[in-house]
């Protein structure tokens, strides 16, 4: 699955993959508990896919932030929680991603970020880094 497919929902807690497409929106199943729930159209949805970090020179896309976590992990989950406090998770965030704009890029920026990584680990969903994004058809368009 790649990160196309999974999206943070605004006012919900944590990941979900979509399921399916609905004629008011789509049905997308929560990492966390595993229940479904129906997204309208009109909700606040992020795909991770779309999601970019800010650093001094560019915007980084989350897929290479989450890359540069991983490597820094090994692969195993992160050595902080994404409840440590401010300093903690900004700590760590600067080892990980040196040069990100720590005016631009908020401690619950961080949090979202190792909670994602986490859950994404935990989920053995971290494949989904490598996987190019997918190409939308003229069909998926309309």
């Amino acid at each position: 699955m790649s990160l196309d497919k999974i999206l943070s929902i605004s006012g919900k807690p944590g990941l979900y993959k979509i399921i399916a497409q609905t004629r008011t929106g789509f049905v997308a199943e929560s990492l966390i508990d595993h229940k479904k729930v129906n997204v309208n159209i009109h909700s606040n949805v992020s795909i991770l896919s779309e999601i970019a970090v800010y650093t001094l020179t560019e915007e980084l896309p989350l897929r290479d932030v989450l890359k540069k976590v991983m490597e820094k992990e090994n692969g195993q989950p992160t050595s902080i929680s994404h409840k440590d406090s401010k300093d903690t998770l900004e700590e760590y965030f600067f080892e990980v991603l040196p040069d990100y704009d720590e005016d631009r890029v908020y401690a619950s920026d961080i949090k979202k970020i190792i909670q994602w990584y986490n859950l994404l680990q935990k989920h053995d969903m971290l494949d989904a880094l490598d996987e190019a994004p997918e190409a939308v058809t003229a069909d998926e368009e309309e």
